[in-house]
């Protein structure tokens, strides 16, 4: 559990046992209504079956309508992307910083998303990146369209503003917990798709038009969202006065009963007074009998005999009409008549909502990808970054790369240094002193790669990135006392991982491997691993102290040596 809970960053609880005698094959097919589970791609996969069942469960046990929330499956599978384990995600602080909320992460410098649903897509993107080229270079077009038009991003941003958390709403409609204000929040977040649409009608990426096709206003919804409730209307269902006048003729009439009940009433008065003759005729009211007419003694034989005599008092009479009757009871159950019907027209319209899931699902997702591109380029735009060439070879060439991060948050200029990386030259060891700036230059080259193959623009003059399958990091003295593990324990377990996954596609970071031990210890223990990298074939940058490990370059093909210069310029170091 501690490790998922690392790796995804959330809440993780342990699945209670299940006390259902079906399978969870049967109960999916018998979710879904199906013969079997081929269509989804999950027919030989009996753990995915486990976990879409506990997903099940969990709405079940808590009433959230799980035949709407659960329309379908979809198969996930890391190969469609670029692998980053815990290590490397806390090492590069892509989403986070080692220090908690101090410092900015790699997420923070790139967000520049309006949309709840497209902040969320972002940090997915930097946490999965690409490997099919495709993909990756379908996206670098979006992004260059939107960074070549200060006017496409002002309007699509403009648009993208008024769009509230549209996947959250339709969760919360599809699984019957929505509050009127969410069912308002999604019209008016349904009146801003054609706006956006209108933004991207001249867009020529492949990709931008594909979104822009999938943005399905949902007419109809917001149609009945628009008749059927009020523009503000309270937080909760009880407090009343949330479906829209005119929408439903009954509950018109109703509300009008309980405003204008008790003059229609006095009219009934007037108008019996009238009818009979009777002058000092009046209407009362007690709670045995509800509403009467009361006649005095010298009129009682005024009075037709289609009234109905209910009491006799010692100064007349008093009785009761069918119409006066009918008027009391709409008068008097009126605010009970009124609750009961704005709940049941209330839910009807949020069942409708309901089934409309999948295209709004759909139209969410859409808006989602543009908020994303958009947020990448505006920070491209803003940070001078240029498009990487991404391809299927085995070079890594970046002129004049920068760090994201570092360069956003000092205020002197950040220098800028190149890398090459290819077959011949596959191993950098790299030198310097202290403070020299190599922990940053070897984040630099990893973060530049991610960017890349996330399908968005890299802080460099020119970069040309081969697609690697994963990015490996060794960076930092870090102990665990809660497993045993001392900072070289730590160190030699993620070095052993690094050795044992390591591909030829593969990049990876070290920063001073064997710095926890001896000297003589250290130094051996980094020239193995530096030659055993070397046979695998990865790339690979190597930062150390120990200068003996220079002579590497003499015996080891493909290994190359570098050093972090510095220069003294008045006070300042450069």
């Amino acid at each position: 559990e501690d490790e998922i809970r690392e790796l995804i960053n959330g809440r993780v609880e342990s699945v209670p046992p299940r006390t259902d005698h079906r399978s969870p094959y049967q109960r999916l097919c018998e979710h879904f209504e199906t013969a079997s589970l081929r269509g989804f791609g999950c027919e030989e996969m009996p753990l995915a079956q486990d976990a879409a069942v506990a997903v099940l469960d969990y709405l079940e046990g808590n009433h959230l309508s799980p035949k709407e929330s659960l329309a379908g499956l979809a198969t996930y599978s890391t190969a469609n992307y670029l692998f980053l384990d815990a290590i490397a995600r806390r090492n590069l602080e892509l989403t986070a910083t080692q220090w908690g909320t101090k410092g900015t992460s790699l997420l923070q410098v790139l967000d520049r998303t309006v949309t709840p649903a497209g902040a969320r897509l972002l940090r997915q993107w930097v946490e999965h990146p690409l490997l099919d080229l495709a993909a990756i270079n379908a996206r670098q077009d979006a992004v260059e369209e939107f960074a070549g038009s200060t006017i496409l991003r002002h309007d699509t941003g403009t648009a993208l503003k008024g769009i509230a958390d549209l996947p959250r709403l339709v969760s919360r409609a599809s699984t019957g917990i929505a509050s009127p204000r969410d069912l308002v929040a999604l019209r008016r977040s349904l009146e801003q798709i054609p706006e956006l649409t209108d933004a991207l009608n001249d867009c020529r990426s492949s990709l931008l038009q594909v979104l822009r096709d999938g943005l399905d206003p949902c007419a109809d919804v917001r149609q009945l969202l628009e008749s059927g409730l009020i523009d503000d209307p309270p937080l909760k269902m009880n407090e009343g006065g949330v479906i829209r006048p005119g929408f439903r003729p009954e509950l018109d009439h109703m509300r009008d009963m309980a405003a204008n009940g008790r003059q229609y009433i006095a009219n009934l008065e007037a108008e019996e007074r009238e009818k009979t003759g009777i002058k000092n005729l009046r209407v009362g009211f007690n709670s045995v009998f509800g509403y009467y007419l009361e006649v005095t003694k010298s009129n009682v034989g005024m009075a037709p005999e289609s009234w109905i005599r209910k009491q006799t008092t010692a100064n007349g009479e008093r009785y009761i009409t069918p119409e006066l009757k009918r008027l009391e009871g709409e008068v008097l159950g009126a605010d009970e008549h009124i609750s009961a019907l704005e709940s049941q027209l209330f839910d009807e319209i949020r069942d409708t909502v309901a089934a409309q899931y999948p295209r709004l699902l759909a139209l969410s997702a859409a808006v989602a990808q543009v908020d994303t591109l958009l947020s990448l380029a505006k920070t491209a735009s803003e940070g001078r970054y240029v498009r990487p060439e991404v391809n299927s070879g085995t070079e890594i060439r970046i002129t004049a790369g920068r760090h994201p991060v570092v360069e956003r948050s000092q205020d002197e200029a950040f220098i800028p240094n190149d890398t090459l990386l290819n077959d011949e030259e596959r191993l950098i060891v790299l030198t310097g002193p202290n403070m020299a700036g190599k922990s940053t230059y070897l984040r630099q080259v990893a973060l530049i790669v991610l960017m890349a193959q996330m399908g968005g623009f890299v802080p460099a003059d020119a970069a040309v990135i081969g697609v690697v399958d994963r990015i490996f990091t060794r960076i930092g003295a870090q102990d665990d006392l809660s497993a045993g593990q001392s900072t070289f324990m730590v160190e030699m377990t993620e070095t052993a991982n690094i050795i044992a996954n390591a591909t030829d596609r593969s990049l990876v970071v070290l920063d001073e491997i064997g710095r926890g031990t001896s000297t003589y210890d250290g130094l051996s223990i980094a020239w193995a691993v530096a030659e055993r990298l070397a046979e695998v074939g990865c790339k690979t940058l190597f930062a150390t102290h120990y200068h003996h490990l220079n002579d590497l370059e003499k015996t080891c093909e493909g290994v190359r040596n570098y050093r972090i210069a510095v220069r003294e310029d008045g006070h300042h170091i450069l």
